[in-house]
């Protein structure tokens, strides 16, 4: 492939937040997007807005937890289009929670589907790639994972630190069969879910301690995503790039 060859991206998390950053940057520079998500009607509405016709975006309902959702939508992107030459793990599950009190359920819950996510779409979606001969992989970590913040709860960034060790995993994996796997580590991004999650009287504090003064722009996560996602981006695998206004430095 040369470095101009449109491709085609799975995009999952992405009716709403990150995810529409990505989709909508991956679909401006060429590649034709399918958008996935639990939130059906949400990504349909913006597949149709980025293509009327479904030629070049189109939405599926995928439930990250469920390998064999991955399957299906492995078929179903095949038969219209071809293999997926670019991955975008993005959807997680995010729920602030006490850490000294938080419940095996919820626990449970949000490590698995983060985790599973990351892992089956790396197997099933990174089998096809390495079948193929190419693929790009990016998954959507975390600054928790590194520090151990829990402002998101202990669980998230417990699942957020597996991603990383998952990412290490598949890009030794299939190195050598033409597919990159990487991570990006945002920290705090100007998105609803940080607005939701941090009461607003505690924002400002969260901004003061940033040594950069500022949230940061998903706009910018999503041209790495698709700066991850480029042709010539084959000597780029097992990486994370840190995105977090100086918050973790290493």
């Amino acid at each position: 492939m040369t470095n101009d060859t449109a491709g085609i991206a799975l995009v999952t998390g992405a009716a709403g937040g990150m995810g529409q950053f990505i989709a909508r940057q991956l679909h401006a520079d060429g590649h034709r997007v399918y958008l996935a998500d639990i939130a059906l009607e949400q990504a349909d509405a913006l597949a149709r807005e980025l293509s009327p016709d479904g030629a070049t975006a189109r939405a599926i309902r995928l439930d990250v937890s469920r390998r064999q959702d991955f399957v299906d939508a492995l078929a179903e992107i095949t038969e219209h289009w071809g293999t997926p030459t670019i991955l975008v793990n993005n959807a997680a599950v995010t729920r602030a929670a006490d850490l000294m009190s938080l419940g095996e359920e919820d626990f449970n819950s949000v490590l698995t589907t983060n985790v599973d996510s990351i892992f089956f779409g790396c197997q099933v979606i990174g089998a096809a790639m390495a079948e193929a001969g190419y693929g790009r992989i990016i998954n959507m970590a975390s600054l928790a994972g590194q520090n151990g913040g829990t402002s998101t709860g202990g669980h998230y960034a417990a699942s957020k630190g597996a991603i990383l060790t998952t990412t290490k995993i598949f890009a030794r994996e299939l190195a050598a069969k033409g597919v990159t796997v990487n991570a990006i580590s945002p920290g705090p991004h100007d998105l609803p879910i940080v607005h939701q999650t941090v009461p607003a009287d505690k924002l400002d504090q969260v901004v003061a301690g940033i040594p950069v003064q500022r949230l940061g722009n998903p706009a910018f996560i999503a041209r790495t995503v698709g700066l991850l996602a480029a042709a010539d981006a084959a000597f780029v695998t097992g990486a994370c790039w840190d995105i977090n206004g100086g918050l973790y430095v290493r």
